[in-house]
């Protein structure tokens, strides 16, 4: 065989090449497309808008990237957790299988205050053993921070490092965004250092189904990668309009959508957490289903878009001001509802005692219900300390353990049966008695010792006065119920 000539070597690569590239093409659009239909409700079409005519892109940018932080933390993730056998200390001892798994988790934040306030997600923070701020250059100091207080339903976390006179970012009013609206994201991806992207508002009030998430998002095309959670979603005025949260991807890189936690809530959060160490939501003690065109015409009406009330509970704030079974909700406080999840949102942004001004169609006639907001049944008002729960070694077991009574909306998200009754588990510290024995967050405590517990003060009496180094909790969990003990 005779050597290729050097001209058909060159048309040969040539040909290799564009090849590699077309098929690199392809590749990145199986990457980057996403399984399944998309929801035209969650991913709507949007018409870029250009920013105003003089807008200075980058003197704004200069301003605010001194207010973005990056956040180090080291997390701790139990490594027994959905799985019983290395839940056995002697498993796990006899195998040399450790309990924890130590990570270091790189993120982002936002300073909104001189003296060292910062807002980022709690999905950074959560968990973690210690946090660290650094300021980015030229000032690049590191600070240990403290977390002041956390919100699992929005995935606000707030900080405080000890500093003053710090750069801050301006909060400026996510009500006011507008679909198209140029915006700008700054945070740390990869870990490369801080980095900034420039998009459009793609989307408005987004449900994201893959979240638990009670909130609606503010959509990005501006890209946002792992690392730029927590960090800064500004106009084009430089106000802070969104606190960066998640990438909607296959891949777990961006894809052209991104979502951001709107600032009006992050700020409502954050005032309550600083004054009070945590927000209190509204509770109005009711049951919605969605109003649909089909459900509708049973109901006599032509309203399309509404919740419709099938249960309330006896006692409740609802209930105390009138609200039936089989009313249509229609606006609250004049702010027109879609659909159950949106109203359960607005109740949720209330605080105890705020009036809610719901209209209603009844029969088919429209009436107005004022309702007093209340405050979800076990929960503890804004400053009210928790009862000290000491003086018992059972206590003592429990200690790191959050206990609430259950309630509707508890049940509904558990899908719990309606013969489980007892106590859910909110929260339950790493390395305590009971983490260490296996009982976990979302676990319904369902009997002491094999007497049945219905509810907190219920299970107060039971363990009141008693001694003994150890006893036994039984608990559902997940469709299945287990015995755990808890011993020193």
């Amino acid at each position: 065989m005779k050597p290729r000539s050097g001209h058909s070597r060159f048309l040969f690569a040539v040909v290799g090449l564009a090849f590699i590239f077309l098929l690199g093409m392809g590749a990145e659009r199986v990457i980057t497309r996403a399984e399944g239909p998309l929801s035209a409700s969650i991913f709507p079409q949007a018409n870029a808008q250009t920013q105003p005519p003089g807008t200075d892109i980058p003197s704004i940018v200069e301003k605010a990237v001194p207010a973005v932080v990056n956040i180090f933390t080291k997390t701790v993730t139990d490594m027994t957790q959905g799985n019983p056998m290395l839940q056995d200390p002697m498993f796990r001892r006899f195998f040399g299988i450790p309990r924890e798994q130590v990570q270091n988790v790189s993120g982002s934040g936002v300073i909104v205050s001189e003296d060292g306030y910062i807002l980022t997600n709690n999905h950074l923070v959560r968990d973690a053993k210690d946090v660290y701020v650094v300021l980015p250059p030229p000032d690049s100091r590191k600070f240990t921070a403290k977390i002041v207080g956390t919100d699992t339903t929005t995935d606000v976390a707030v900080l405080k490092i000890e500093a003053k006179n710090l750069p801050i970012l301006k909060l400026g009013r996510s009500a006011e965004l507008r679909l198209g609206e140029t915006v700008v994201a700054i945070g740390y991806p990869f870990q490369v250092g801080q980095t900034v992207t420039m998009g459009i508002v793609s989307g408005l009030s987004k449900a994201v189904p893959e979240r638990e998430m009670n909130v609606e998002l503010i959509q990005t095309d501006a890209a946002i990668n792992p690392g730029n959670s927590g960090g800064a979603l500004i106009n084009t005025r430089g106000e802070l309009v969104g606190i960066n949260n998640m990438i909607y991807s296959n891949t777990g890189s961006f894809a052209g959508i991104g979502f951001a936690v709107p600032i009006d809530v992050a700020k409502a959060i954050m005032d309550d957490i600083v004054a009070h160490g945590r927000f209190v939501r509204g509770y109005m003690g009711i049951q919605m289903d969605n109003l649909t065109s089909d459900k509708a015409q049973f109901f006599g009406v032509k309203q399309r878009e509404g919740v419709i009330i099938t249960k309330v509970e006896n006692g409740s704030p609802a209930s105390k001001a009138g609200i039936q079974v089989n009313d249509i909700v229609t606006s609250v406080n004049g702010k027109y509802v879609k659909d159950a999840g949106e109203l359960w949102r607005d109740v949720s942004m209330f605080h105890p005692g705020d009036k809610a001004a719901l209209a209603v169609l009844r029969n088919g006639e429209g009436t107005v219900v004022t309702v007093t907001v209340g405050r979800r049944p076990g929960e503890k008002a804004p400053g009210e300390k928790k009862e000290e729960e000491k003086g018992t070694p059972e206590l003592a077991l429990l200690s790191g353990v959050g206990l609430t009574d259950l309630n509707e909306e508890y049940r509904q998200k558990l899908q719990l049966p309606d013969e489980i009754s007892g106590l859910l588990v909110t929260e339950v510290d790493n390395g305590s008695p009971a983490d260490e024995a296996g009982l976990g967050r979302g676990d319904v405590i369902i009997k002491f010792n094999l007497k049945p517990v219905a509810n907190l003060a219920g299970f107060k009496t039971l363990v009141k006065g008693m001694k003994g180094d150890k006893f036994m909790l039984t608990v559902y969990r997940g469709g299945a119920i287990a015995n755990i003990v808890l011993q020193p």
